[in-house]
């Protein structure tokens, strides 16, 4: 049976630089899957590549089933992929309250909003506020929040506790916890911890390529993913 996500051989890279190299993986319909490495080893390159904003040099982007390998970023995002950025993912200017309204504009579910809230009630506390003057981990459950507006299949998070507190980190982590149980969740992250309690699997990149992969009990335990995680 093919993943729902299923990347096979990838090349890609920016300009004449080439950053990922025959890189292949698959990704289950539900659950979490951890992209790992240090920074400059390709995880927001295979990203950014995932959803569009970057083209495939070389290999395929099968995504439920279709070679999406071509298609625009809009294409990608109205058959089902939710991308948070690791910056910029909000609108500063914008209260909560306009930054949720932006995203609901594709969704088909009248109270999708509040669906979002229920999930993150911190910002029903805050709908008024302009979303730059949010806290860090505020400003990362708002863009969370706006990307599950699209009613994504497959959610690709880059960095999402990256400037966040660490108190607040811990409520991040228990919110896609329960996200990837209802649907397929890539991180990148930088707390190994955080990544590996969301994901069942996880992949390790290291200049570019695949250099470890497996549960994710198995890659927490194995004594080579410090090399791969170093500085």
């Amino acid at each position: 049976m093919p993943e729902f996500l299923d990347i096979r051989h990838l090349d890609a890279g920016y300009g004449r630089s080439q950053v990922l190299f025959d890189v292949t993986l698959g990704i289950p319909w539900r659950g979490g899957v951890a992209v790992l490495g240090r920074n400059g080893a390709g995880k927001t390159t295979l990203m950014k590549t995932i959803v569009g904003e970057l083209p495939a040099w070389k290999g395929e982007v099968a995504f439920d089933g279709r070679d999406i390998s071509r298609r625009a970023t809009q294409e990608r995002v109205r058959a089902g992929i939710g991308y948070v950025p690791q910056e910029h993912s909000v609108f500063a200017r914008l209260s909560v309250r306009d930054n949720l309204a932006v995203g609901s504009l594709a969704s088909k579910k009248a109270d999708a909003v509040d669906q979002v809230l229920t999930i993150f009630p911190k910002l029903g506390q805050r709908l008024d506020q302009p979303a730059g003057t949010l806290s860090g981990g505020e400003r990362k459950m708002l863009a969370i929040g706006r990307a599950m507006l699209g009613d994504p299949k497959l959610l690709l998070l880059d960095e999402p506790t990256e400037g966040v507190w660490i108190g607040v980190i811990e409520e991040i982590t228990e919110r896609l916890i329960e996200l990837a149980k209802s649907i397929a969740v890539i991180i990148v992250e930088q707390h190994l911890d955080l990544a590996l309690r969301v994901a069942d699997y996880a992949y390790v990149l290291d200049r570019g390529r695949v250099a470890l992969q497996g549960e994710a009990g198995e890659v927490r335990g194995n004594p080579e993913l410090m090399r791969y995680l170093a500085p």
